[in-house]
Order: structure tokens, then C-alpha cells, then sequence
């Protein structure tokens, strides 16, 4: 049987940082560049309410890059683990 995964609510930090998006941006390479991994994709993507069905962000639209990827990353696990 399939599930789908449950993504936490991500509450604004005065630690986050904002960019506009440019031509070829990707979501994985956003995460790399902030995060140092690829697989935070869907932190950029939940923070800002982008649907999950591609990793090219809109091109000019601000997004904001959660300062830290690690609690939620814990959070996202330990919610999907119950499922």
C-alpha cells in the first residue's frame, strides 16, 4: 500500500534567508548551495508552498530558505515513521 508523506509546517526564522529566483534554478541545487544537500529540496518547496511536481522554482519569485534544514529534517522523519 502507498502513502503519501506528510511535510511539517515550516514557521518563518529571523535566520532565513530570501532569494529571487533566475533562469535555471532548481530547488536540488538551492538546497545544495544553503544546505550542503540536494535531498532539502522539499524544505525550499513546503517553506514556500510550491507544489512537489517539479524542482524549477518560477522564475523572479522570492523564496525563502529555511536557516536550518536539520530539525525539520528530523521532524519530517519522525511524523512519517508513525505512518
Amino acid at each position: 500500500m502507498y502513502q503519501t508523506n506528510v511535510y511539517p509546517d515550516i514557521p518563518v526564522t529571523a535566520g532565513d534567508n530570501y532569494v529571487i529566483t533566475t533562469l535555471g534554478d532548481r530547488l536540488d541545487l538551492l538546497a545544495f548551495d544553503f544546505y550542503g544537500d540536494v535531498n532539502y529540496w522539499w524544505i525550499i518547496a513546503s517553506a514556500n508552498a510550491l507544489p512537489g511536481d517539479s524542482l524549477y522554482p518560477p522564475i523572479g519569485m522570492q523564496l525563502r530558505i529555511p536557516s536550518n534544514p536539520v530539525p525539520l529534517n528530523n521532524l519530517y522523519k519522525s511524523e512519517n515513521a508513525r505512518r
